[in-house]
């Protein structure tokens, strides 16, 4: 039977300044453990620690850009553009530019702290 999900929770992020995350589908909105679906909006700015996540994300930018570092080097990931980061790879986001960034991530599996990897072990 279809859900409907009528409104995201907001998950507390990481990094140097806020960012807003509403999770719709994932395991603190919906229970679900094999995907998660959150929309991301990050100011000017903004940047969190490096990670080495266990689970695949997809990221689809809708406005500004994201800095996308990795240990092959960095992604400039504008409005329209998307990236993708398989489990296992280091990865850093950042929103350097004046307009930050509001973007769509998708991992398979879910999103959980404890399977995000952060180089300085805190959780968001």
């Amino acid at each position: 039977m279809p859900r409907h999900i009528s409104a995201p929770t907001v998950v507390e992020s990481v990094g140097n300044l806020p960012k807003r995350i509403e999770e719709y589908i994932g395991r603190v909105n919906s229970g679900d453990s094999s995907a998660s679906v959150a929309r991301m909006v990050s100011p000017s700015g903004w940047e969190e620690p490096g990670q080495k996540p266990l689970f695949d994300e997809m990221t689809l930018v809708l406005k500004g850009a994201l800095k996308v570092e990795s240990e092959e080097g960095s992604f400039d990931v504008s409005a329209g553009q998307a990236i993708i980061v398989k489990a296992g790879e280091w990865v850093r986001y950042s929103s350097p530019g004046a307009e930050g960034a509001e973007y769509v991530a998708i991992c398979i599996p879910a999103f959980s702290p404890e399977t995000v990897q952060r180089d300085d072990a805190q959780d968001g």
